[in-house]
């Protein structure tokens, strides 16, 4: 224990009543109050005061505690949520070039559509003049067949006609000729005369028989065409 002298009591008493400056701490446990009334009430009111201080320590402590556990929920908020924000800018990031990537491949995929679009209506033109073209061949090689179909019955007709004609020419004269023989050499002719009527008729039958045949058949073949 410490036991202070007077002198030392005094300025203590003394800087508490000016100063308000007063021992604290364990070291108020040392002293020995030796029947002094006045030092004794001085180290009562520095334990007083020391505890109030210790109390307000304690009670800043425990706030500063406080505060120091909300700061610290409050930074791993922060640090979660910087972390959502750093992915959502990291998802926004991919989904972005994602986007740049699928918005240039269908920038693509447009270019080459349009390209194949342009060679499939150039194909198309081109087919249709084609076809057209061929349309066109297919008509004239169709008029040119039919002319030469019609010209070739048309000559085939007329040599028909002409050989028949030759032939009933070619018999009238002979039939006449024969008649008019007769004639010159007196015989009876009676009986040529009647076969040279009836040669004649069966001539001049025949004769439209085969032109009027011959003229059916153009015009049943000219319709079936």
């Amino acid at each position: 224990m410490i036991t202070p002298d007077k002198e030392t009591r005094r300025q203590l008493i003394e800087l508490k009543e000016q100063k308000d400056i007063c021992l604290e701490g364990n070291i108020l446990k040392t002293f020995k109050v030796n029947n002094d009334k006045e030092f004794e009430s001085y180290l009562e009111y520095c334990n007083t005061k020391d505890k109030d201080a210790r109390k307000k320590r304690m009670g800043i402590t425990k706030q500063v505690q406080e505060q120091n556990i909300r700061l610290s929920h409050l930074n791993e908020e922060n640090q979660k949520m910087m972390n959502d924000l750093q992915n959502k800018i990291t998802e926004i990031e991919e989904s972005k070039l994602t986007f740049e990537v699928q918005n240039k491949e269908l920038e693509e995929w447009k270019k080459e559509n349009i390209e194949l679009t342009e060679k499939l209506q150039s194909e198309m033109m081109k087919s249709e003049k084609a076809r057209v073209d061929a349309e066109a061949a297919k008509q004239n090689a169709e008029n040119d067949l039919d002319l030469l179909q019609k010209k070739t019955q048309n000559e085939l007709i007329s040599t028909i006609v002409k050989v028949a004609l030759w032939v009933i020419m070619g018999v009238g004269f002979v039939t006449t000729g024969v008649y008019v023989l007769t004639l010159f050499i007196g015989k009876d002719t009676q009986v040529i005369s009647a076969a040279w009527s009836n040669i004649f008729g069966i001539l001049l039958t025949n004769a439209f028989s085969i032109v009027g045949t011959i003229m059916g058949i153009k015009y049943a073949t000219e319709n079936k065409q």
